[in-house]
């Protein structure tokens, strides 16, 4: 099989990945597999027989919009596949979502608890009939997050609002639907046409149910994913593979399903 696709990896400028990676680390009682550099995740890939990362960012501020735009636009390349963000508090923020378009990115990150909003609250609808019209796919935080209180603002139920309102939009609910919400997940989102990553997820779940539920979502709406440097590319993919789902479709979690979503297949 060609190499793997990582649908949602993380890693900052160098000089931000020296206090970056350690303050995140220490807000969600993590150890990161890598330090936060491109240059380190390209080695990672190397090592994990990763072709192609998809690397988000997050404007955890409203004024971040342009210093990362203007990064992602540094580091793209045929190995790393930058997805700007946009904060939901600029108050040009639909402007933001058309430059992300026009200047041929393929995508947002977007992240309820570093960004301050509920996933399905009335003010964020016009930014995904916008991300949708331009034909963007947007990852976004699902489930709890390891470094804030759990406070439901990104459930699957919240999820299932979104993408009922906007059967169009190429919507990724990280962390395999919802993080630590695993059973709502198989409730509402489970057998839906909604793209799951399966990030930082296998690690937490029994290896019966997740292999149900992998199973039983369609077969080209699941996608590898690791969020490194919080989690290691090639263990990942060993957890994968050890779940034992079929050559089939495991090559289009690894791989097609990634790049068909892409638009690369």
């Amino acid at each position: 099989m060609p190499g793997i696709i990582d649908f949602h990896t993380h890693a900052f400028p160098d000089a931000v990945a020296v206090q970056a990676v350690p303050a995140l680390a220490a807000k969600g009682k993590v150890t990161p597999c890598l330090d936060g550099r491109i240059e380190s995740l390209l080695t990672s890939m190397n090592l994990a027989g990763v072709d192609k990362s998809v690397l988000c960012s997050i404007a955890t501020r409203p004024g971040q919009f342009d210093s990362i735009l203007a990064w992602s636009k540094s580091i793209r390349s045929e190995r790393i596949i930058p997805f700007p963000s946009f904060h939901p508090e600029n108050p040009k923020a639909l402007e933001n979502i058309r430059i992300i378009r026009e200047e041929g990115f393929k995508g947002i990150k977007m992240h309820p608890y570093y960004q301050n909003f509920t996933i399905d609250e009335e003010r964020m609808l016009p930014f995904y009939e916008a991300i949708s019209a331009a034909g963007l796919i947007l990852v976004m935080h699902t489930g709890f997050d390891i470094g804030f209180p759990r406070e439901d603002i990104a459930g699957p139920a919240r999820v299932r609002t979104v993408i009922d309102r906007f059967p169009s939009l190429k919507f990724i609910a990280t962390h395999l639907g919802a993080w630590e919400m695993w059973d709502e997940v198989c409730d509402l989102l489970i057998g839906r046409k909604v793209y799951l990553d399966i990030s930082f997820s296998l690690q937490y779940l029994d290896r019966d149910k997740v292999r149900q539920m992998m199973l039983d979502h369609p077969a080209d709406r699941i996608l590898f994913g690791t969020d490194s440097p919080w989690a290691d590319q090639a263990e990942v993919a060993t957890m994968l593979k050890s779940l034992e789902l079929g050559e089939e479709l495991e090559e289009k979690i690894f791989r097609t399903n990634g790049l068909a979503l892409l638009g690369m297949d």
